[in-house]
């Protein structure tokens, strides 16, 4: 957020009253969403702009770790697949940085923030894709661990963003289910197949547990988006219905999760063992990972289509004019 976004935010909660804080949260408590030109808290709007443009920022770098792999894809079929999604992530990126732009956010701040490494994105897209098998694990758990908490998202308060959660997850429906038929045949498949399905297994699974956020008790800004219904569930909650529904499809499928201490409970729920937070913080602050190298090469690509923005800024001008003459 700019330091512009940040003055309106301050100016907003000082001409706050307790009145407008009770109305707008009936309002949620009714099940109402709230719309762009809605009354709002400073503090709402500046979670939903840092939420949605985190996520925004996902789906751009998101397209880097699979979008590697189109010229080097098996057969035709899987290169068409791979570039149907990575165009897909392109897609959600733009929905979403609409969705932040009806909330007083500009594009070109977003981005900006991106490309100077001041905004964050889901630190998952900082590990690197060593075989072709990933490209399948990541649909499969990155995707799938993804649609859990955008499914929950397409149920939150403010409209916009619950609406491009809809059409998002739908598409990545797509990807989760090709992700998983490539495994499941991997998995089937040569020794040499299943070999990279195992090893791509044993890389991704705990990327994509930690990638649901900090546990409840250590999420600093869960309390307060839970009491405004941006967040319907928890981080663990979320990852519960992760686990339930993955860890015995793999299982199925003879693959061995890296995980000594997965058990389940009395109830049936999978219980994961200790997680490893120092190496999810070290990847969220690019100590570790390939930071650098995703800015690096989302700052090329953004170079690069310096002349397209031109073009079609030039394009718009000239039919202005003409609409004006």
């Amino acid at each position: 957020m700019t330091a512009t976004l940040k003055i309106q935010a301050n100016t907003d909660q000082h001409t706050e009253t307790a009145e407008q804080h009770a109305a707008f949260e009936a309002r949620i408590a009714g099940g109402e969403k709230i719309e762009p030109g809605d009354w709002m808290p400073a503090e709402y709007r500046r979670q939903l702009i840092r939420m949605i443009s985190q996520h925004a920022h996902s789906e751009v770098v998101g397209m880097l770790p699979e979008g590697e792999w189109i010229s080097r894809a098996p057969s035709l079929r899987r290169k068409l697949i791979l570039m149907a999604k990575v165009q897909d992530e392109a897609g959600h990126g733009q929905y979403l940085y609409h969705a932040a732009e009806t909330l007083g956010a500009t594009r070109e701040e977003m981005v900006d923030a991106l490309l100077s490494g001041k905004a964050k994105y889901s630190s998952i897209f900082n590990y690197p894709t060593q075989s072709w098998a990933d490209v399948g694990m990541i649909g499969w758990l990155v995707d799938g661990a993804a649609i859990k908490n955008q499914t929950m998202l397409a149920g939150c308060s403010y409209g916009p963003y619950s609406r491009a959660m809809v059409r998002i997850c739908s598409e990545e429906t797509f990807h989760h289910k090709q992700g998983k038929e490539m495994i499941v045949q991997y998995a089937a498949g040569t020794p040499e197949q299943r070999a990279l399905a195992q090893d791509a297994l044993t890389r991704w699974w705990w990327p994509s547990v930690m990638m649901l956020g900090p546990h409840d008790k250590d999420s600093t800004n869960s309390g307060v988006m839970s009491n405004w219904g941006i967040k319907t569930k928890s981080n663990d909650q979320v990852r519960q219905e992760y686990l339930n529904e993955h860890v015995p499809e793999l299982l199925e499928l003879g693959l061995t999760l890296p995980d000594a201490d997965l058990h389940q409970d009395a109830d049936g729920n999978w219980i994961h063992g200790p997680i490893n937070w120092d190496e999810f913080w070290d990847v969220v602050k690019g100590k570790t990972g390939l930071n650098k190298e995703r800015l690096a090469t989302r700052n090329a690509a953004h170079d690069d289509g310096a002349w397209v923005r031109e073009a079609m800024l030039a394009y718009g001008n000239r039919l202005r004019a003409q609409a004006a003459d």
